[in-house]
């Protein structure tokens, strides 16, 4: 299993090819491809690779899915006994952001492969026997 330790909007994630995970807001555009050089830690089967603090020649690679925005936080403030309060609410605005690829020193881990799975279907017509009743 391949992952990475990426540091984007002052958190650290754990992040793998194929997932999509709600980040702090980029601004880049939905279906627009992304790239984070700020990697910290690469694991790819067994084999580690730790930054000081960041890993030279690594990449992580994605696609903005869409911007939204988080759950209502409220804040309540009150004061007993003085009939003060304050209530105020905040949504942290978010970004969906598919993982595509981990690139290490030119080497790509875990990218998605465009092929069509779908199986090749003959035109020739097909005997069915039917069921004898």
């Amino acid at each position: 299993m391949t992952y990475a330790i990426i540091e984007t909007g002052g958190k650290q994630l754990r992040v793998e090819p194929g997932r999509f995970y709600d980040i702090e807001l980029l601004t880049a555009e939905p279906d627009e491809k992304v790239t984070i050089e700020s990697v910290l830690f690469v694991q790819h089967d067994g084999e580690v690779t730790i930054g000081q603090p960041l890993v030279t020649g690594a990449t992580v690679e994605g696609t903005v899915l869409r911007h939204l925005r988080g759950r209502k936080v409220l804040v309540y403030k009150m004061k007993p006994k003085k009939k003060t309060r304050k209530k105020r609410g905040h949504r942290q605005e978010i970004t969906r952001l598919m993982i595509n690829s981990i690139t290490l020193n030119g080497t790509v881990f875990g990218a998605e492969t465009a092929t069509d799975e779908t199986p090749d279907v003959d035109n020739t017509p097909v005997e069915v026997e039917a069921a004898a009743e």
